[in-house]
């Protein structure tokens, strides 16, 4: 209503109903709906300009069927533009409502992909219509979330990557420079120190490197007859005096006969999963707790577990614990013995290359079991 009372005319081009505020592309969703408007307006005139001939033609022939003078005559061309009044009505409304239906939420959709495909990772497209373009919505903004998500884990990658890099290559400056100026001695202590940082930064980029191929299904892997309880002998052999210098328990257990536990896979990438959980297990366990590596046959495969007796992780923090460079204690990030955080993300890469998955359950203070299924065969 205006001022006076009376009701405005419909202007579709600033009808909310048409136009939804939906962030700041809103200019281009303008200009997208403007277009699908102008083909529905055309498509629709041009079937009313069809059937405006075609009554006109009908009531012409019909015209000359009858005598002239009849009432009947005089009947129908009174109709007639009744007729024709109200298909244009119907014709306007009709178009209207397709629009609304089909054609509006087409141009959101078109209007957001725009912006995507500019940058612009923010887009909301809104949910509604027909059944079939509210599920092309729903399933648009689940793509951009996922961008968003995919952006998100580049830039923390990035960050990360110079965070880790950062220290070692202090650490090696400092060093270097206090033996040119006189500062450090040339010794074995300090030349040591700095090689020791050296290994660092290689085993950090042999990381990243084995969690970009098994990320992009680059990794190959030399697949044998593995059996997996000799496997878990080795880790527990490996693994022994640095469990007897922390005074912790490093138990084994095997169920199952020796044939079920055999399975097809890469005998050093398998090492190299359980050596990660066993040094996480040793690194979050104290002195007089327990760490037990198990083997069992399960339907399909084999399962294995890495339970420790240790502090646990936080129910906040399970959903991220595969994630790169994620710890639970940023503070100790470089304390002794504690990795660049790549490890459970690389275990996880190999588990999945193996055909397999690897799970998490974990109750703090009660410890963390790493549960990983692993298929007799690679599928």
């Amino acid at each position: 209503m205006d001022p006076s009372g009376r009701r405005k005319p419909f202007n579709p081009w600033h009808d909310p109903r048409f136009w939804p505020k939906h962030g700041p592309w809103q200019n281009n969703l303008r200009g997208k709906q403007r277009s699908v408007f102008r083909l529905f307006l055309l498509f629709f005139l041009l079937v009313l300009a069809f059937s405006t001939i075609g009554i006109g033609a009908l009531l012409w022939l019909l015209s000359q069927w009858i005598s002239g003078g009849s009432p009947t005559l005089l009947t129908l061309w009174l109709v007639g533009p009744g007729v024709m009044l109200a298909l244009v009505m119907m014709a306007a409304g009709t178009g209207a409502w397709f629009f609304r239906q089909f054609g509006s939420p087409l141009a959101a959709v078109m209007a957001a992909a725009d912006a995507v495909a500019e940058g612009d990772l923010t887009v909301s497209v809104p949910v509604r219509g027909p059944r079939e373009f509210a599920r092309l919505a729903i399933s648009f903004n689940r793509m951009v979330q996922e961008l968003q998500r995919s952006d998100r884990q580049r830039r923390n990658l990035t960050a990360d990557v110079a965070h880790e890099l950062r220290t070692p290559l202090h650490i090696i400056q400092g060093n270097l420079e206090g033996i040119l100026d006189g500062v450090y001695q040339p010794d074995e202590e300090h030349i040591q120190a700095t090689l020791e940082e050296t290994r660092s930064l290689a085993r950090l980029v042999d990381d990243l490197q084995t969690l970009s191929r098994a990320e992009s299904g680059q990794l190959s892997l030399k697949l044998e007859a593995v059996n997996t309880g000799e496997l878990l002998a080795d880790v527990v052999t490996s693994f022994s005096p640095r469990a007897e210098g922390a005074q912790i328990l490093l138990n084994i257990d095997l169920q199952g006969e020796a044939s079920d536990l055999v399975i097809s896979a890469d005998y050093g990438r398998l090492d190299q999963v359980l050596g990660n959980l066993v040094s996480n297990a040793f690194r979050h366990t104290p002195a007089g707790g327990s760490v037990t590596l198990a083997a069992m046959p399960v339907s399909g495969g084999v399962r294995l577990r890495v339970a420790d007796t240790g502090e646990g992780i936080p129910a906040a923090d399970l959903p991220y614990i595969f994630d790169r460079f994620w710890r639970g204690d940023r503070s100790r990030a470089h304390s002794a013995g504690v990795s660049s955080g790549l490890g459970l993300a690389i275990s996880k890469q190999l588990v999945q290359a193996h055909g397999g998955r690897i799970n998490v359950e974990s109750e703090t203070g009660k410890g963390t079991t790493f549960i990983i299924d692993l298929p007799s065969a690679r599928k």
